[in-house]
């Protein structure tokens, strides 16, 4: 335990940086000179009448000498304050400053201040220790009880300072408990950065280099000041250390902030609130944490929200996310996560994005009562329902749904859409392909809409897959027909289908799916390999599924051949056929909210490894590359994944006209369906029945026809077939 140990005056002072970590011929104000904006007309010693006034205010300083002013002073408005070292201070004029309901003189009263710059017109009173800011311009300071800065302060970087050893170093331990995928934080920090990191940990040139990379980073000199943006307002706060503050950031009552970087700006000011508690970390920008939460070693990215006594530990929340009541524990969490209620828990996870855990929630067992080495996976969408138990290590495609209910094993769901349930009664899970499309398309439809219109991301750093229907989902719909087809032929074949392989399995399962459904409907279809147990996994309603799935497949193609072509008028469809020749990228990599084709990536991984790509800023104009390129690589993978539906090895005018009568089809069911599941809500008498009177639910919910997103759906429906008419005249 450390003493508290006597100095002499002077070492307050002067004691602040080592002389040994200090560079030949530097003093221990030349990174704070550095940090600092001069102003017009420099700064210059007080005066003896403003000695004398400041000393009839009440104030007292190490050295008079030592306090530089503006030609803009004005001593009347600094009271009761004591200074120590070198304090600079800029315009201070007889105004005052308003932050809603807060309204303070500028000037500076009942404060102790050390080795401070502090900018023009701003209003700091009853700050009990201030040592070692540069405060900006305008800014309001009021009733905080300690905000100092370290020597060796890191503001929330996984770096070490000069003198210091690997042991201080933070590091977040990500999508397991064990640190085997640990990660240094970097103020910038992107979930496509994460999971590079942490999920290629074989790749050792790779890992070596992002580490190296990250330290040179950031300077590793001792000596850097704590700053505050202008505009910012700090109120009511208990501990504020080592912390650097983005102009326009509020933050009011916080309990303990500590080693970390808020990330704000004008356009986007971040909100920090009552009782909060950041140590170790790097809040994005346009970020609000309030009432009560606590974050501890983390990344909370761009627009994101922590609030109503969230716990987020060792973990990484990707941008437009939303966490509230909840805890949160060694996770890596894409982009458009949404965590509402209290009571779940979130542990050892990677999460792709556009998620929903419900309450009562919990994802990850602890140990299974061995190693801590478990995760779960899951892609885009994923949804675990009210009180649902999911133990390590499953594995989940996109857009998959748990019902309510423990389940008792581990999972590898991979039909993406689906509806997974436990069925206790019947001992079996069961599952439901293509659930959202077949039953929910209001939801399902509802979702990309959704996401992009709440990213509210004016700095967009992160590139985001928002559409549903995207190739790493088409690829798992196409695997998912494929297991369908497999599946069904072992059904059918009974105890015959031993003696068969994939291939024969899957001819025969075809001949079925494209049949009469009574005849598939008749059989008991089960997932091999979905569950961890002895017992049945029955996949309900396949034949719909497989339909399902690949009109979801034609969907996909067909708009982005849409999008191309409004993109490029000169465009036809034959003039796009020859994409659909060659071999199809069937390996889709989601880098943290962004698809990238996995040969991308792994020509990503060998250029970092190699040092081609030395810094994260080189590797984040990579990302923009590839993200730039990726429309284009969404067409040739639509148009060849239409080619492998089809059994063809290209697209004849035939093909084209089929193709387009049949997603104008798709469009009809689309809008019809999103009406319908929604209306639903409103044709269900237990629903119904809670309200008094039609009236009453008309009045709460709205009419049906006036439904802003079912009015969207439509209009995009009947323009979209307007276009495809347009397809064939071209």
């Amino acid at each position: 335990m450390e003493k508290v140990t006597v100095l002499p005056s002077e070492k307050l002072i002067n004691g602040w940086i080592d002389p040994s970590f200090l560079p030949a011929g530097e003093d221990k104000y030349y990174i704070r000179n550095r940090q600092v904006r001069v102003p017009d007309g420099g700064w210059r010693h007080l005066t003896s009448d403003e000695i004398e006034r400041l000393v009839k205010n009440d104030n007292t300083a190490s050295s008079w000498d030592t306090i530089w002013v503006t030609d803009e002073f004005r001593p009347k408005l600094i009271k009761n304050n004591k200074f120590y070292g070198t304090v600079r201070i800029g315009r201070v004029s007889d105004n005052g400053l308003q932050f809603h309901d807060l309204r303070l003189p500028v000037g500076i009263t009942n404060s102790s201040i050390h080795s401070c710059d502090i900018g023009d017109d701003c209003a700091i009173h009853d700050v009990h220790y201030l040592s070692h800011y540069i405060i900006g311009d305008r800014c309001m300071l009021f009733n905080i009880q300690e905000m100092s800065t370290t020597d060796h302060a890191k503001f929330g970087n996984g770096i070490i300072k000069d003198g210091e050893g690997e042991s201080v170093r933070v590091g977040l331990h990500v999508m397991n408990e064990t640190g085997c995928r640990e990660v240094y934080p970097f103020d910038g920090m992107i979930t496509a950065d994460a999971y590079l990191w942490a999920k290629y940990v074989d790749d050792k040139p790779l890992q070596e280099r992002l580490r190296a990379i990250t330290q040179a980073g950031t300077d590793h000199h001792r000596g850097y000041y704590g700053t505050v943006g202008e505009g910012c307002v700090i109120k009511t706060s208990q501990i504020i250390k080592d912390v650097q503050v983005g102009p326009c950031c509020y933050i009011k009552g916080a309990s303990k902030l500590k080693n970390i970087t808020i990330s704000s700006s004008a356009r986007e000011p971040s909100q920090i609130g009552e009782n909060v508690i950041l140590v170790n970390g790097i809040v994005g920008y346009g970020s609000r944490i309030f009432y009560g939460c606590t974050a501890v070693k983390f990344i909370i990215g761009t627009n994101c929200n922590l609030k109503y006594g969230a716990r987020v530990i060792d973990s990484i929340l990707g941008d437009n996310s939303t966490v509230s009541c909840c805890e949160v524990l060694n996770n890596l969490i894409f982009p458009a996560h949404e965590q509402h209620h209290n009571n779940s828990f979130l542990i050892a996870a990677c999460l792709m994005g556009q998620s929903n855990m419900a309450a009562g929630a919990t994802v990850g067992s602890n140990h299974n009562s061995r190693a801590n080495d478990n995760e779960v996976v899951a892609g885009r969408g994923f949804w675990p329902g009210l009180c649902t138990s999911v133990k390590h290590s499953s594995v989940f495609a996109s857009y998959v749904l748990l019902a309510k209910g423990a389940y008792p094993a581990e999972m590898h769901i991979r039909l993406p859409f689906s509806m997974v349930s436990n069925n206790e009664s019947a001992g079996r899970l069961e599952i439901v392909p293509a659930f959202w499309w077949i039953y929910n398309m209001y939801a399902l439809e509802r979702n990309s809409w959704k996401y992009q219109t709440r990213d509210k991301r004016v700095t967009k750093i992160q590139n985001i897959e928002f559409d549903t229907y995207a190739p790493d989902s088409m690829e798992e719909a196409f695997e998912a027909r494929a297991l369908l087809e497999e599946w069904t032929g072992r059904a059918a074949l009974g105890e015959k289908a031993g003696e068969c392989g994939t291939e024969e399995l899957r001819v025969a399962g075809r001949s079925l799916l494209e049949g009469e459904p009574s005849r598939v409907e008749a059989l008991e279809v089960c997932a091999a390999g979905a569950e961890k147990s002895s017992r049945k996994v029955l996949v309900r309603h396949p034949y719909k599924a497989y339909h399902a799935y690949g009109d979801m497949i034609v969907h996909y193609a067909m708009s982005n051949v849409l999008r191309y072509m409004e993109e490029h008028p000169g465009e036809t469809l034959m003039s796009l056929s020859p994409l659909a020749e060659g071999t199809r990228q069937t390996e889709w990599i989601n880098l943290g909210g962004q698809l990238m084709k996995a040969s991308d990536v792994d020509a990503l991984r060998a250029d970092i490894g190699s040092g081609l790509l030395a810094d994260w800023q080189a590797i984040h104009h990579r990302y923009d590359e590839l993200w730039a390129r990726y429309p284009q690589d969404k067409l040739t993978h639509s148009l060849q994944l239409l080619c492998a539906m089809s059994g063809a090895g290209g697209i004849n005018s035939q093909m084209w006209a089929s193709l387009v009568e049949r997603e104008s089809r798709i469009q009809d069911f689309i809008c019809e369906q999103v009406y319908r599941s929604r209306e639903k809500d409103y044709l269900n008498p237990f629903r119904r029945a809670t309200y008094r009177s039609e009236d009453e639910m008309l009045s709460a919910i709205g009419p049906l026809e006036e439904n802003s997103f079912v009015q969207h759906i439509r209009q995009s429906a009947a323009e979209t077939k307007d276009k495809l008419a347009q397809l064939i005249i071209k």
